[in-house]
């Protein structure tokens, strides 16, 4: 039968009669201790199958060696290519990840923050809760002296680190790219106004849509509208009207996915009839047909981007508190693909 206690120094040092100091130079291959007597404690370590705990080691020397990510949701590629690029970064630097996803959650999100204070993470990487309009839990990880580093979805009130893309310019182009493709009559599936990054690309559509000379009624403008249901339920309406939108803008792939669901129901021709352009350039994107043009944000890169500022500006700089705490921009690449050629080449 298993054991069920997990072998310390502490029984190394009972069964070869030593004291735990002793075995732990030993395990440290400290100079003190002769070569037989630390071959003599790596064969019984290797019997008992006794693991190094790096974990309370790396605490007694002031560091965990850990980073927390809490990401709004696993499931989507934006989020796990961030996570894959924080990971490739943070493996180079020999230190662990710990992942949590607040589910659009502002409750669940200062849960996850609770969870990664009392597990000692040396800095937290997060990108907000769509619920999410206050920044005082962010805040507790500073008074934490635990570093923070933000990333896509931002609060510009708290002083940290910030990475994100040019969401205004990019949604200007994608917009600008559907007019210039023929269509009239453009729709706008948005987000939480409160969340800067789908402010911005909302500015970016206006400003498209006012350079284009078209008008739109109000209500081809939605906003808080990221929850599949509710883009259904919204792209349903304005499809039934008299004069319905000719094209969407959305701020997230799954909503172009959900016009792209609609559409096929009502037998709506996509991009003939329908032109559908939408933000992260998810991975269904470009194998579904029509593919759907979108924003690709390069979130493998950004997440890279996030845990570099961690590495390179902040735990190299020590205590160094004269740093200047910056936002950075990467920039994205507008796809064009079948959902939104309307003009044939």
């Amino acid at each position: 039968m298993r054991p069920k206690k997990r072998i310390t120094i502490y029984d190394l040092a009972k069964e070869l009669g030593v004291s735990a100091s002793y075995i732990s130079r030993a395990l440290n291959n400290h100079p003190s201790i002769s070569e037989k007597v630390k071959e003599k404690v790596r064969k019984k370590s290797l019997e008992l199958n006794y693991k190094h705990n790096s974990h309370a080691a790396n605490l007694r020397q002031g560091s965990s060696k850990t980073i927390g990510v809490i990401v709004p949701l696993i499931n989507h590629s934006f989020f796990s290519e961030a996570i894959a690029g924080i990971e490739e970064v943070c493996f180079e630097k020999n230190h662990s990840l710990v992942i949590c996803q607040s589910h659009e959650s502002f409750a669940h999100e200062c849960k996850a923050i609770e969870t990664l204070i009392h597990q000692n993470v040396d800095c937290i990487l997060i990108s907000v809760s769509a619920e999410t309009k206050t920044a005082t839990h962010l805040e507790n990880i500073l008074q934490h002296n635990i570093d923070l580093i933000q990333f896509d979805r931002c609060m510009k009130e708290v002083d940290s680190y910030k990475v994100s893309n040019d969401n205004f310019e990019a949604s200007y182009s994608a917009t600008k790219s559907l007019f210039e493709q023929g269509y009239k009559r453009v729709a706008f599936l948005g987000g939480p106004e409160h969340t800067v990054i789908f402010k911005q690309r909302k500015e970016g559509f206006l400003k498209a849509l006012k350079e284009s000379g078209y008008s739109i009624p109000y209500n081809f403008i939605a906003d808080d509208c990221l929850p599949r249901e509710k883009t259904l339920e919204i792209v349903k309406e304005l499809i039934a009207l008299k004069e319905p939108p000719d094209a969407f803008l959305a701020v997230s792939d799954h909503q172009s996915l959900a016009v792209l669901e609609v559409a096929a129901n009502q037998k709506i021709n996509v991009p003939e009839e329908l032109g559908i352009f939408g933000f992260a350039n998810e991975a269904f994107s470009s194998i579904i047909r029509p593919s759907l043009s979108s924003v690709d944000q390069k979130s493998k890169e950004l997440g890279k981007h996030a845990a570099r500022i961690y590495f390179d500006n902040i735990l190299n700089n020590g205590d160094n508190n004269t740093i200047a705490i910056t936002e950075e921009i990467i920039k994205s690449e507008i796809v064009i693909r079948e959902s939104s050629k309307k003009m044939k080449a």
